[in-house]
């Protein structure tokens, strides 16, 4: 069996799988770093507030498909460790024609509704022509984002996280290249940084599709399987909507507190743009891990292994742990220098805004390890409707205490930045509560051996 999770050292397997995955959601975050790097060093920081909002608006918007593609993993995950090869084939047909067409009807519908959205965000008038320009170009990569990450998740589910790097390191370099063209070169301003990433996100979307049908033609859907049963419409409806529902609250409920940002003006908006790349750059391997984490409880539960997903919690939270406080540390104290990265020694103000966000969100790394976590088991064990709620509580809290606390005239700003690490720790509170209530059932089911088939 190709990439089985459910042998082999704990800890070994696991962080094997998980690091190819971190090093290719790194070279993930370079496509909006270089556009942040380059179009703020060269075009200044109106450029910079405009595509440090247009990402915010975008990762909300992509988060619909790949929180799609990330619950029918889950479903490939298990069938792949309970080794049901015609259901895994019947899954794999279902979730490209629906999470296709679940594209489609986004890409059209952000075209036709890009005015009315900008100005939900509250964008102030300066920066507001840069960021249409921006999003009109990036929107067009929509697709590609699609295709990447169904695939991706795909290649993961079976035990492959390698392969999905090897596409984004290259499709990564060619976003830095061609921005440095477009943009400097060219002087085609915010929209070259766009037309960049665009062409880059297509490059690793198509060269992963080809590569996963000819590497792997066990995963090609004989042609009787490729119907839509009704069986398996559920089962990828019900995991692939519910973690979208997740993956999209979570992004809505950063969005609206971007739009809070805005409110404060295009310095504010600047530093917050350049301090979440680093913020997300931070933290992104523990997501990774939690990620890592889901597809080997999912592949083990398929397998009936009950005893090894309890090892794996135990060894993954102590991984987490050890990670976030190192990048908290390392967060903390470099937190002005790493905004220069982005914004130049001059700009005094967003600087020192920008280094205030690390350091709040910095201290509390901890947070959002654990719920990266507690996602990663509830999607796995089937309790996908959990990790929504999680989200709710976090980003529920996130949205409320912004908006209260910012308006308070001696918080301010601050008050967005702490509503942050608050809204982590009560949902780690509420996950941790129910999986001490209800460990028997979530565990009930795996007694006693599966019949299963090679794949």
């Amino acid at each position: 069996m190709h990439g089985d999770l459910t042998r082999g050292p704990v800890v070994k397997t696991m962080l094997l799988f998980a690091l190819p995955m971190i090093a290719g959601d790194l070279l993930q975050q370079c496509y909006n770093i270089a556009d942040t790097l380059i179009v703020g060093r060269a075009l200044g920081p109106t450029a910079l507030a405009a595509v440090g909002s247009s990402y915010t608006l975008m990762t909300f918007l992509t988060s619909i498909l790949l929180g799609m593609c990330m619950g029918s993993g889950a479903v490939f995950s298990i069938r792949h460790g309970a080794g049901e090869r015609e259901k895994l084939q019947e899954s794999l047909f279902t979730s490209f024609v629906l999470i296709g067409a679940a594209a489609l009807v986004v890409n059209g519908a952000v075209f036709l509704f890009l005015d009315p959205i900008m100005s939900l965000l509250q964008v102030p008038e300066d920066t507001y022509p840069l960021m249409r320009t921006y999003l009109w170009a990036v929107f067009w990569g929509i697709l590609a984002t699609f295709l990447y990450n169904w695939f991706a998740s795909l290649l993961r589910a079976v035990g492959n996280s390698a392969a999905p790097v090897l596409f984004l390191a290259v499709s990564a370099l060619l976003n830095i290249g061609l921005d440095l063209l477009f943009v400097l070169g060219f002087r085609w301003g915010v929209a070259g940084a766009a037309w960049a990433t665009v062409i880059a996100q297509y490059l690793s979307g198509i060269g992963i599709g080809v590569y996963t049908w000819r590497r792997f033609p066990w995963l090609r859907p004989e042609q009787r399987l490729c119907r839509l049963r009704r069986e398996r419409v559920r089962e990828i409806g019900q995991f692939s909507l519910l973690t979208c529902l997740q993956q999209s609250v979570m992004n809505f409920g950063i969005l609206l507190v971007q739009g809070r940002v805005n409110s404060f003006g295009t310095t504010v908006m600047a530093a917050f743009a350049a301090a979440v790349k680093i913020d997300s750059f931070a933290y992104m391997p523990v997501q990774d891990l939690g990620n890592a984490f889901s597809t080997f409880v999912a592949q083990n539960y398929g397998a009936r292994k009950p005893e090894r997903i309890r090892t794996g919690i135990r060894r993954a939270a102590a991984i987490a742990a050890v990670f976030c406080v190192i990048v908290s540390a390392a967060v903390c104290l470099l937190a002005r220098p790493l905004m220069t990265i982005f914004v130049s020694p001059e700009e005094t103000e967003i600087l020192a805004i920008g280094a205030q966000y690390l350091r709040i969100e910095g201290a509390f790394y901890w947070g959002i390890g654990c719920l990266f976590l507690f996602y990663g088991i509830y999607r796995a064990l089937e309790r996908p409707g959990m990790s929504v709620l999680l989200t709710i509580v976090s980003l529920g809290t996130r949205v409320l205490l912004a908006y209260t606390l910012s308006a308070i005239p001696a918080v301010g700003v601050r008050g967005i930045w702490w509503s942050v690490p608050i809204g982590w720790i009560l949902a780690d509170l509420v996950g941790l509560v129910y999986y001490q209530a209800r460990q028997r059932d979530l565990f009930a089911g795996m007694e006693g051996p599966r019949q299963t088939t090679d794949v």
